[in-house]
């Protein structure tokens, strides 16, 4: 064998990143190549995602203990503290401590948990994995296509491949006889590879533009509108700090806000909604369609074959995000359907209410679509929640558990309908006995009410079943609404009391919160459970 070719002529051409990604790393370090491979075929796997997500909530965890609280006198339990680190690392925002409690330097901790956390960022860190995956696969399917034609001892040289309109398909010029019309063996994992490498590039690049473009609008309006400015200086909060924090927030859709009022200290800052409201769907619901569009433009632009592999095989790339253009479309206009409705039925029902007094109506307006836009797994809230009415509680609920890439889909084609894959006994036979989701979640809530059966019975104003829903339901979405406790509604008044700037799930007890860190946990990994309670039947 004295020379194999794909796409020139010249192996070193080829195959570059491969030769660099696999082949160099085989040679030199065969314990580590082993071990990134097994990660990367593992990467999507439940174990390992849960794994990296304990282990940076335990890393918060340790440095929000090390770090000393805004105020001396005033130092969180344990508890508390892990809670916390919880719920910003599965972008819950559950809060158990009151936000202005923590210091800057805790601040900081919490934005790079929301960060880590995110599910733009976790996609990306699986992006880069499946790269060593296809080149360690690829690099293999070139070795066995050497040895395949090394006892000949022959020399193969393929001509340049020419890509045509048909997806996964390429042709030879007709011009060189003897070669069969097919893909070249290792161009199309190449152009995979390639594919994969642009495509981490394009949601590496959407994360930047982001959150420097989001942060660096959030402070100039701040610095240019003098009420807005004053709530930060009030707070004692630089404007730095607030904007970097809350485009991580808002773009992770964690919800937390370094405010004790969430975002109510803003409500007469229509223009602060406006800037923040696209980053929640930037960063949830609509990043599918937004990813598809990027790539789309890129594609326009640049020409380049790896854009367009991109879009005509959106399902081979591995990535969960990256959906076919009429997936992406009927994604959309769900998300505007749920908005609209809940547009709706916020105007309708709260117009006159004590939610929306001493608004005007342009920020009444601006004020139900962000909350409408909050509600499926943002949690920022411009609105008390104690106060809204229960069927707009209701409706919250339902959006709350629906998962990030609910669509109606009228028609399924071959590009949206799911592969049937033939997985193995045992773990079919796991996933067929494994619980619907609403199942676990009345499990979770039964359990909730019975470490909290005292307070149900002694303080039924503040602790009943729909508030407890509400909580175990908004953690379960990592969304973070919550109706919070007032002392007012206490009917024994006998003990002191002081009302807190946290979420219920604050009075509860030890039991209850280990609960809810349960529930975070489980609704931060909820994908692989889509499919659970197929063995029920009703009928």
């Amino acid at each position: 064998m004295k020379k194999l070719s794909c796409f020139g002529n010249k192996v070193e051409h080829s195959l570059p990143s491969i030769q660099k990604h696999s082949c160099l790393l085989q040679s030199r370090h065969p314990v580590a190549s082993s071990l990134l491979r097994n990660l990367a075929r593992r990467a999507n796997s439940f174990w390992t995602q849960l794994a990296y997500f304990f282990l940076v909530s335990a890393i918060g965890y340790w440095a929000l203990k090390l770090c000393e609280p805004k105020s001396p006198s005033y130092k969180p339990r344990d508890l508390d503290i892990f809670f916390t680190s919880v719920s910003a690392t599965t972008a819950s925002s559950m809060s158990t401590v009151e936000m202005e409690a923590f210091s800057n330097s805790q601040l900081i901790i919490i934005i790079l948990l929301m960060l880590f956390g995110g599910e733009v960022f976790t996609s990306m860190l699986g992006l880069y994995l499946s790269r060593s995956e296809f080149a360690g696969r690829d690099h293999r399917k070139v070795n066995s296509a050497v040895s395949d034609h090394s006892d000949n001892n022959i020399e193969l040289k393929l001509p340049p491949l020419h890509p045509v309109k048909e997806a996964n398909t390429f042709k030879f010029d007709p011009e060189m006889k003897g070669i069969p019309l097919k893909p070249a063996p290792c161009g199309e994992g190449l152009v995979k590879y390639r594919a994969a490498k642009y495509l981490s590039y394009v949601v590496l690049a959407y994360l930047i533009i982001v959150h420097a473009g989001g942060s660096t609008l959030l402070s100039v309006y701040i610095s240019v509108v003098p009420s807005a400015r004053k709530v930060l200086r009030d707070k004692g909060l630089a404007v730095q700090m607030f904007s970097v924090f809350m485009t991580v927030s808002t773009f992770a859709n964690c919800g937390f806000v370094p405010l004790n009022e969430n975002m109510l200290a803003f409500k007469h800052n229509p223009g602060l909604l406006w800037l923040l409201l696209p980053q929640v769907l930037l960063g949830n619901t609509l990043y599918p369609p937004c990813l598809m569009a990027a790539i789309w433009l890129l594609k326009w632009v640049t020409g380049r074959a790896e854009f367009d592999y991109m879009l005509r095989n959106s399902g081979e790339m591995g990535y969960a995000h990256l959906l076919p253009g009429f997936h992406c479309l009927c994604l959309a206009a769900t998300v505007c359907k749920f908005l609209l409705v809940q547009f709706v039925a916020l105007c309708c029902m709260e117009w006159g209410s004590p939610a929306m007094e001493g608004l005007s109506p342009y920020e009444k307006l601006v004020g139900a679509l962000f909350e409408a836009a909050n509600t499926r797994h943002a949690g920022e809230s411009v609105f008390d929640l104690s106060i809204i009415s229960p069927a707009i509680l209701v409706l919250f609920v339902l959006m709350m558990y629906l998962p990030t890439h609910t669509s109606f889909l009228p028609v399924r084609n071959v590009k949206t309908a799911p592969k049937i894959q033939r997985d193995e006994p045992r773990r079919h036979l796991l996933t067929r006995l494994m619980f619907s989701q609403l199942s676990y979640l009345v499990i979770f809530i039964i359990l909730i009410c019975i470490t909290e059966r005292e307070y149900l019975k002694n303080d039924p104003l503040n602790f009943n079943v729909m508030n407890i829903t509400i909580e175990t339901i908004s953690a379960y979405g990592n969304v973070g609404f919550s109706i919070g406790y007032s002392c007012k509604r206490r009917l024994h008044t006998d003990s002191p009391c002081r009302d807190a700037a946290y979420g219920l799930v604050g009075r509860w007890s030890n039991k209850g919160k280990f609960i809810l860190i349960i529930v975070m946990f489980f609704g931060r990994l909820k994908k692989f459970n889509m499919k659970g309670g197929a063995a029920w039947s009703l009928s």
